[in-house]
């Protein structure tokens, strides 16, 4: 519920900006060619008529929708990743700054070079101010709601053990919810939670009959769950509504989904977006289209590569190594050769000062342009652009026994790039992170998120190489 409401406040404000930002529009050019004096209306000529023409107009709106895409993938509408105003007030000043050069490019594109530069001007100075304007009221509009206790919504926890402190820091990380604790029963106090003790379990009738508590969060031990039933008839009894925070907590996905079974409930706990039908058609779309198109623009790059490959060291120009994919099936994938042929391939690791690796391979290296082949790994369907990246079963079957979750990975298809790579977690480093990032993707994936790898892969430094030995 507490996404959900979030969700729904967020589509409410981008719809808001999206009046705003088209208001702009029309206040700019209202005030261009009707109200300032020392323009006249009737030598505006070609500008006058764009201006009059409602299909650019309509263009500013549908552009207009495009930049609020644009606001939603930088986090604005994210009040988890852009908490200060501040932040916010940055990203709409650059977001439309590059939003209006881009719809005077677009103007330009459809012949329509004659548009008034002082419209767009007044555009940049109305959206960006009506925007920052509105977030200052929205800001203390709340702050005023809260100084006067006014906006939140009372919880009382039931539980005083590990999962009631990590449900108080969960509030305290995300306070834009506008949660805030009442308080807590539990068998004793717990110094370390930060709420008021309000007493035992046994106190729990006479708490919820006071006024006040909107809503009861249980987040009973292991240990505690006889006390269930009790609690549950207390708040059905004074008409309270129940949240859980399951003892399970950290065993469940970001997103559990719930089947039905007769009577019985089944919480799919390792279910991923991609067990749906369309989201895996979806991203089995991207991969072909986009492997196709890249193979297609890189081909006179490994036609080079390739040559250089050859001429380097004796060997072969395309060095295959077995890794494992999909539901834990190997597969070869394909790299340029970087190194000298060696006996070591499949366990070790390498390093930059590997001295196997020839001249030409180091080069190749330093830019990913080893990686090019494995768009066909891409296009054959054992790997995607991005997801976790392919191990060798030599370091499958050590990893697994050491690190829990290690082999979730392998629901997914392997990628190019991941979620973990551009968050610099690449090469020789902490594979228990990195495994955690890994899940991360595959429990909250979107295409969104795809796109945004991929675009941090291209311009946010270092591509693809993982530093593997051949």
């Amino acid at each position: 519920m507490l996404s959900k409401n979030q969700r729904i406040r967020n589509l409410v404000s981008s719809i808001i900006d999206l009046v705003l930002l088209v208001f702009a529009y029309l206040l700019a050019n209202l005030l261009r060619f009707c109200v300032l004096p020392f323009f006249e209306v009737g030598g505006a000529g070609p500008a006058l008529e764009i201006a009059r023409n409602p299909l650019v107009t309509l263009g500013w709106a549908g552009y207009s929708v495009i930049l609020l895409l644009i606001y939603w993938s930088r986090g604005l509408y994210d009040a988890s990743r852009l908490r200060g105003l501040w932040q916010r007030c940055s990203t709409i000043t650059v977001g439309n700054a590059l939003g209006v050069v881009g719809f005077m490019a677009l103007l330009y594109c459809f012949r329509l070079q004659n548009f008034s530069r002082l419209v767009m001007g007044l555009l940049y100075v109305f959206s960006t101010a009506f925007l920052i304007l509105k977030r200052m009221i929205v800001r203390w509009v709340e702050r005023a709601r809260n100084r006067k206790g006014e906006g939140f919504h009372h919880v009382l926890l039931v539980g005083g053990g590990g999962l009631a402190a990590q449900y108080l820091q969960s509030l305290e990380h995300n306070p834009y919810y506008g949660y805030q604790v009442d308080g807590y029963l539990a068998p004793y106090a717990n110094p370390d939670l930060k709420a008021k003790y309000r007493g035992g379990y046994d106190k729990l009738e006479i708490t919820l009959s006071e006024p006040g508590i909107d809503e009861v969060v249980v987040a009973l031990d292991a240990d505690e769950s006889r006390l269930l039933t009790k609690v549950f008839s207390a708040c059905d009894k004074q008409g309270i509504r129940i949240t859980m925070v399951p003892f399970y907590n950290d065993y469940l996905p970001a997103r559990p989904t719930i089947d039905v079974l007769g009577d019985c409930k089944l919480i799919n706990v390792r279910q991923t977006p991609f067990d749906n039908i369309l989201n895996a058609f979806v991203k089995r779309l991207m991969d072909v289209a986009g492997s196709l198109a890249l193979i297609i623009l890189t081909s006179p790059i490994m036609l080079v590569v390739a040559i250089g490959v050859k001429l380097s060291s004796p060997g072969p120009i395309i060095f295959k190594q077995e890794r494992i994919g999909l539901n834990k099936r190997p597969f070869m994938m394909y790299k340029f050769r970087s190194m000298r042929v060696n006996a070591e391939e499949n366990s070790a690791w390498s390093t930059n000062e590997d001295p196997r690796k020839t001249r030409f391979g180091s080069f190749i290296r330093k830019f990913s342009l080893d990686e090019l082949p494995q768009f066909f790994n891409v296009l054959k369907g054992d790997m995607s652009l991005v997801g976790p990246r392919p191990e060798i079963p030599y370091h499958v079957e050590h990893f697994k026994e050491e690190i829990p979750r290690y082999l979730v990975r392998q629901q997914v298809r392997p990628g190019l790039t991941g979620w973990a790579q551009i968050n610099g977690l690449r090469g020789d480093t902490d594979i228990a992170e990195r495994i955690r990032y890994d899940i991360w993707y595959i429990e909250n994936w979107t295409v969104a998120l795809d796109i945004k790898i991929l675009f941090r892969t291209v311009f946010g430094g270092k591509m693809i190489n993982d530093e593997k030995l051949e």
